[in-house]
């Protein structure tokens, strides 16, 4: 997986994830809405209405004092636990 940093701040953060879909990226954004201190997130991958980008543009907005840049690494940790939560399950059954 490939990333690219388009912009960021402290607050908020947009990276292009090269290779990626709309399955990927909405398991991503859902855990990002979960993760405490982030007050948006979205990805954006229409080329008809981003100049002909086709990979997936993540963008992350968190409150003040929250660092962006780890609120999407708590959002991958969740994804990762929820993943390994389920791999247990499916294992079990």
């Amino acid at each position: 997986m490939d990333l690219r940093v388009i912009d960021k701040s402290d607050t908020e953060l947009s990276i292009e994830i090269a290779g990626e879909d709309h399955t990927f990226m909405n398991v991503l954004k859902g855990a990002l809405l979960e993760t405490e201190g982030v007050t948006a997130a979205t990805y954006d991958m229409n080329p008809e209405q981003s100049g002909g980008q086709t990979d997936p543009v993540l963008t992350i907005k968190s409150e003040a004092g929250v660092d962006a840049l780890d609120a999407l690494e708590d959002g991958t940790d969740r994804v990762v636990a929820k993943a390994d939560s389920f791999t247990e399950a499916f294992e079990a059954a």
